[in-house]
């Protein structure tokens, strides 16, 4: 296993030694990356070798509603935000049309999605997946956390778990991470369908439980299945790890040395943090965990995570991956996607959520961009989730 992280991470390591450097994927010297304070550094996008014609036609674009109902754009390039648009939905007059009990778990209530109460925290649905593999990533460096190689029940034991399964009991941390656990997982129909794995985890009293008592139906770290269960434990496993609740790790060790000072983290009925879709960050605060993980984990002279823990987590363990059918054979790494690879190098990465939550890095061209949305019911004609590819990356200049 170790040998197989060092070669991963040999894999990003040019580019995460290029994106430090602050150096332009034509060659061009920079004055080296902006770091955001309370506020990103800005620069138009022709100052970072962007078309501004290509831009201006994606927010057109996106205010047609070509891409259905979108809240938030934001690109940064070479370390400066150099697009950021904000589009008002009317949310309550939608919401009308559909079921108004007002619980957070109810997605179509407008005090819970796509912000909260008012505020400009988004909710990121699954993104909320690969910030809480970087919570956890943290605690791998410190050693809190043995390695990924770790038995994944030995943090369960207070739950009195089965292990008369051979298959459950070999089960490891790192089968966890890139959704290859092996437990029986139902959660490729719609999350209408009511008989969704994660719909059903959402409506019980206890969510722990709920997935360590579901049965195994392959040896895990040999077949991928998206569950959302699995990063539930992995939320877990950092708080009996650390002796924090998550969302108390990620605020000392993560975000505040980043400079997030507000989100909002949803809670189960039982106290554990949702650590599969209940995160809420404004945009430009999603822009920095891109960003720290565009810079190798480095943040201002600061190192928060391990350039290893980094690549790894970004490269595509698993291979040709098509949740959409879209024919691009995404990878999957540590909880983040990766939409766009070689087979061995990323070329994109990105964490995805429900409704069209994207934040979506381009190392080679020193790029971060966020897409908020809310497209729960259909109507969008595209979808953000390859804007980057298709809008934005042709429209680098070079020379």
């Amino acid at each position: 296993m170790l040998r197989r992280v060092a070669a991963k991470a040999l894999v990003l390591s040019t580019f995460f030694a290029f994106s430090l450097s602050g150096c332009a994927a034509n060659g061009s010297p920079q004055t080296g990356p902006g770091w955001p304070g309370e506020e990103w550094p800005t620069a138009t996008s022709s100052e970072v070798g962007i078309d501004p014609e290509a831009i201006e036609a994606l927010v057109a674009d996106i205010e047609a509603g070509t891409y259905g109902l979108i809240d938030h754009f934001t690109l940064v390039r070479h370390g400066r935000m150099v697009a950021d648009y904000h589009f008002e939905q009317d949310y309550e007059t939608i919401a009308a049309a559909y079921d108004t009990t007002n619980h957070q778990y109810n997605y179509d209530h407008p005090d819970w999605h796509p912000y909260y109460r008012d505020t400009d925290l988004h909710t990121l649905q699954s993104v909320t997946k690969s910030i809480t593999s970087a919570a956890l990533g943290i605690a791998v460096d410190r050693g809190t956390i043995p390695s990924v190689e770790v038995p994944a029940l030995s943090f369960f034991e207070d739950y009195d778990p089965d292990l008369s399964d051979p298959w459950k009991a070999d089960m490891v941390l790192e089968d966890l991470l890139t959704m290859r656990s092996g437990i029986e997982w139902a959660e490729d129909t719609p999350y209408t369908d009511p008989n969704n794995s994660c719909i059903l985890m959402e409506a019980s009293d206890e969510w722990v439980p709920f997935v360590l008592g579901h049965p195994m139906d392959a040896d895990p770290g040999t077949v991928w299945e998206y569950n959302s269960g699995a990063s539930v434990l992995l939320g877990k496993i950092v708080q009996v790890a650390t002796g924090q609740r998550i969302d108390d790790w990620a605020r000392e060790n993560l975000f505040q040395p980043i400079g997030i000072d507000e989100f909002y983290w949803k809670i189960t009925p039982a106290g554990e943090v949702d650590t599969e879709g209940g995160l809420y960050l404004s945009a430009h605060d999603l822009a920095r965990i891109g960003y720290l993980f565009l810079r190798g984990g480095m943040w201002e002279g600061e190192r928060i995570l391990s350039e290893e823990w980094i690549a790894t987590s970004t490269a595509p363990v698993v291979l040709d991956i098509n949740p959409d059918n879209s024919g691009s054979d995404p990878g999957y790494g540590y909880q983040w996607w990766v939409p766009d690879h070689d087979g061995e190098r990323t070329l994109i990465f990105a964490g995805n959520g429900y409704g069209g939550q994207f934040l979506l890095v381009a190392p080679d061209w020193d790029i971060v961009a966020v897409f908020n949305g809310w497209n729960i019911h259909g109507g969008a004609r595209a979808s953000t989730w390859r804007a980057l590819q298709s809008r934005i990356l042709p429209a680098i200049q070079t020379g």
